[in-house]
């Protein structure tokens, strides 16, 4: 359901750029705002990963030198059957994770320094798995050719504010053609771009889910990480608000709600859906701990479940206790 919702908003924003092509008067400005987007875009598409990564201040960890970060990272990746990401960890107080990278061949996880201080081995678990689940989906895909077409009516608009009063444009609607193309296409734009990141969270939320093997450890991990993100600001997102999609809680300050206008789902709806998963969803409850199939969208499921993984930690049955991270 949330892929045909997020297939038929990106419909919604093609059709909607060819309407503002041809509301500011024929296909010649339309084509070239649209090979001016594409031309940026298709540069921020493959270096996009390095691009975001650098305005964080990333730095690449292994084995050696974040042992069991990047340990949860593999086993996770194995559990998900995706290639091993590139591991990042970059110096920020705000508790918060993100994943970026055209493809999962060429991906890349980060999560903050503040992230590994707020939550426990479990809860880091669940938030890499989340962003194991963005790169499994292509969701950087998704939201890449989002942003390209929210680019391209944006500067349609600015077309249209330029060029838009002449007589010669060719406009059917004339100065309404004009408001529209400047104001209304670029809301409606930004709004759909929203919507589509919406979605993608809760397909991520249900699959990293499964990823890790227990829907509690994330909604657990959401709860802390919202209640940080409130309290602790991230200067960085604040000077870069187009990332704030990314995050797997909006890094921004005041903006919290789930409406229009936000990039995310409200926090509690989102613990909310994975306590009902963990109650009766998928069989990806506490009971279950095991790595899933490779290729996957359905937990491996057996009745006396085995963990194969021992950088991803355990449920806690059977008294075990979790194994401390560097971040300990």
């Amino acid at each position: 359901m949330n892929l045909m919702r997020t297939a038929m908003l990106l419909a919604f924003m093609t059709a909607l750029f060819m309407g503002v092509g041809y509301l500011i008067g024929g296909q010649s400005g339309m084509m070239i705002a649209f090979v001016a987007a594409a031309g940026m875009n298709f540069f921020s598409y493959w270096n996009s990963d390095r691009m975001v990564l650098s305005t964080y201040g990333a730095q690449e960890v292994d084995e050696r030198s974040a042992p069991e970060f990047y340990g949860i990272v593999r086993d996770l990746a194995r559990n998900a059957g995706l290639p091993m990401p590139k591991v990042y960890l970059y110096d920020n107080p705000q508790p918060n994770a993100f994943a970026t990278g055209r493809n999962p061949q060429n991906a890349a996880v980060a999560a903050s320094t503040g992230l590994l201080h707020a939550l426990t081995p479990q809860e880091v678990a669940g938030v890499m798995a989340h962003e194991l689940a963005h790169v499994q989906n292509r969701d950087t895909l998704t939201m890449t050719i989002t942003a390209t077409l929210a680019g391209a009516i944006s500067m349609l608009g600015n077309f249209a504010f330029f060029f838009g009063g002449r007589r010669d444009n060719n406009n059917p609607l004339g100065a309404v053609g004009v408001l529209v193309a400047m104001i209304v296409a670029p809301l409606a734009a930004m709004l759909v771009q929203m919507a589509i990141s919406r979605t993608r969270e809760y397909s991520a939320d249900r699959r990293g889910a499964e990823i890790c093997g227990n829907p509690l450890w994330l909604a657990s991990a959401l709860g802390k990480i919202a209640r940080g993100a409130a309290h602790i600001p991230n200067e960085e997102a604040e000077g870069h608000p187009a990332t704030a999609h990314m995050f797997i809680i909006n890094p921004l300050s005041g903006a919290r709600m789930d409406n229009l206008f936000s990039t995310h789902p409200d926090t509690e709806n989102r613990i909310a859906a994975l306590h009902e998963m963990a109650q009766y969803g998928s069989g990806t409850g506490p009971s279950a701990g095991t790595p899933t199939r490779s290729g996957s969208t359905e937990p491996a499921m057996t009745a006396n479940p085995v963990r194969k993984s021992r950088s991803v930690p355990d449920t806690g049955r059977g008294g075990t206790q979790p194994p401390k991270g560097p971040w300990s």
